[in-house]
């Protein structure tokens, strides 16, 4: 019986065929990270339509502030995640347990941090990226009590991303789909019945994110197979709190990085007003559908990489790494092309205003048909990442992306500043830093694979760099 659960929610990317296995794991992350992206959505179709432009405009002008927020310590699950995925893959069950128990309290903690901060500095930062006065009060409220959800937030990420490691990528997507039913319908609720406004969608928000982490904890207290928790040897392990923050704190830091630059263009954004505002959050709204299926095959990039590192196969992650690349572009294209294909009565789920309307095609005219670019950048990035090296693809980003757009935005927009040239800044920047990351990664699997060629008998992981 346990044996038969153990098959049933594990799957070993380090044997068999690697296309299948990489649609099959794909699949049901690109599912998860649609339905948390439905949370915001949600938020946004109903205040959208059954309360103001400016309630609108207040909610979705806020992602680039919580992923300030969020992703330093975010980037955490992704330490996590690669530590668990060379562990299974090595078949180390000791070393897993030890990273196990020893994220699932970071996580607690780092959602009190996030939560303490977000609630005292969320009117602050939204002064300092120019919110109007008509939409500065509504965005205060959403975040002040969208922070109040962290830890809930964290705690399921963390514990998805040690089930993805093992190759469970189906039981997190069944937890945020009953979590996604909870949360429109309590939107609704709110909204309607209850008259609540804002308030009503945060908070709708933060109880469907309390359930998926419930749901989370409660099935790794339930497991069997090679991730099991237990509360009693919950504790932190100095040496596996290490490898994780080895690659996670550079992957929080190039997050945060990422979110200031953007947290720039959607000040420069606001300066053109509540209306463009509303459509531009729109827009970013369906665009963010786009990224978060490419996004899927960037985690299944560093899971797969992850296991076959901790294997010792070079010859699965090339191969991996590749098939991964060509994926995302693929998606990218398929998924951005149809947004546009079907742009009317997407935008018109968030508002029907018509000015609102038109502003959101803009974006998505120029985003949507660009967007393999990112897709391609985070595969190289990510799968960077799995090999070892943390701190080279966060200088990349940094470099590429953070850097290339500030300056973007104070040299070359103000020759032309108009609302176009401000989102053009997206693709210049997500080519520069693939072709940088690109050739980066092939030198450095080179220098993996010389390192491994090296050792016959005795392997050791490369430092992470």
């Amino acid at each position: 019986m346990e044996k038969a659960k153990k098959i049933k929610t594990e799957l070993d990317m380090t044997h068999g065929k690697l296309f299948g296995k990489i649609v099959s794991f794909t699949l049901p992350v690109m599912l998860t990270g649609v339905l948390q992206l439905l949370f915001n959505a949600a938020d946004m179709a109903v205040v959208g339509q059954l309360v103001s432009d400016q309630a609108l405009a207040a909610v979705g002008s806020t992602n680039s502030l919580v992923n300030l927020i969020l992703n330093l310590f975010m980037g955490l699950s992704v330490g996590t995640g690669v530590a668990m995925a060379r562990c299974y893959g090595a078949k180390n069950k000791e070393y897993g347990d030890k990273i196990l128990h020893t994220s699932l309290p970071v996580a607690f903690v780092s959602g009190i941090v996030v939560m303490i901060i977000g609630v005292f500095t969320s009117r602050s930062l939204l002064e300092l990226m120019n919110t109007p006065d008509n939409v500065i009060d509504l965005s205060t409220q959403y975040l002040t009590i969208y922070f109040l959800g962290a830890p809930f937030n964290l705690v399921y990420n963390f514990g998805a991303s040690v089930m993805r490691s093992t190759g469970d990528s189906k039981r997190p997507l069944l937890y945020l789909t009953i979590a996604g039913i909870v949360n429109v319908i309590i939107n609704i609720i709110s909204v309607v019945v209850f008259k609540m406004g804002v308030a009503g969608v945060a908070y709708a928000t933060i109880m469907s994110q309390a359930i998926s982490a419930v749901m989370v904890v409660v099935a790794l207290a339930r497991n069997k197979g090679f991730a099991q928790f237990s509360f009693r040897r919950m504790r932190i392990h100095k040496r596996a709190l290490i490898d994780i923050v080895r690659v996670g704190l550079p992957s929080g830091i190039q997050g945060a990085l990422f979110s200031i630059s953007n947290m720039l263009i959607q000040s420069t954004i606001n300066g053109f007003g509540d209306i463009v505002m509303a459509g531009n959050s729109v827009a970013s709204s369906l665009e963010g559908f786009v990224y978060t299926c490419m996004n899927s095959v960037s985690n299944t990039a560093i899971t797969v990489i992850g296991q076959n590192l901790g294997a010792r196969k070079t010859d699965r992650i090339k191969k991996a790494f590749w098939l991964c690349l060509g994926l995302t572009v693929c998606v990218g294209i398929f998924v951005g092309g149809m947004e546009l294909l079907l742009a009317d009565p997407l935008i018109s789920i968030y508002n029907k205003n018509p000015e609102v309307m038109k502003i959101a095609f803009i974006g998505m005219l120029i985003m949507n048909g660009t967007y393999f670019l990112n897709g391609a950048m985070e595969v190289v990035n990510f799968s960077m990442r799995g090999i070892g090296y943390s701190m080279t693809p966060m200088v990349i980003v940094l470099l590429g992306t953070c850097v290339f757009r500030i300056f973007w935005i104070y040299c070359i927009f103000p020759l032309d500043p108009v609302l176009q040239n401000v989102y053009w800044s997206y693709p210049a920047s997500w080519l520069l830093t693939f072709i940088v990351a690109f050739i980066t990664f092939l030198v450095l699997f080179k220098r993996l694979c010389r390192k491994i060629d090296a050792t016959e008998n005795q392997w050791q992981q490369p430092q992470l760099q």
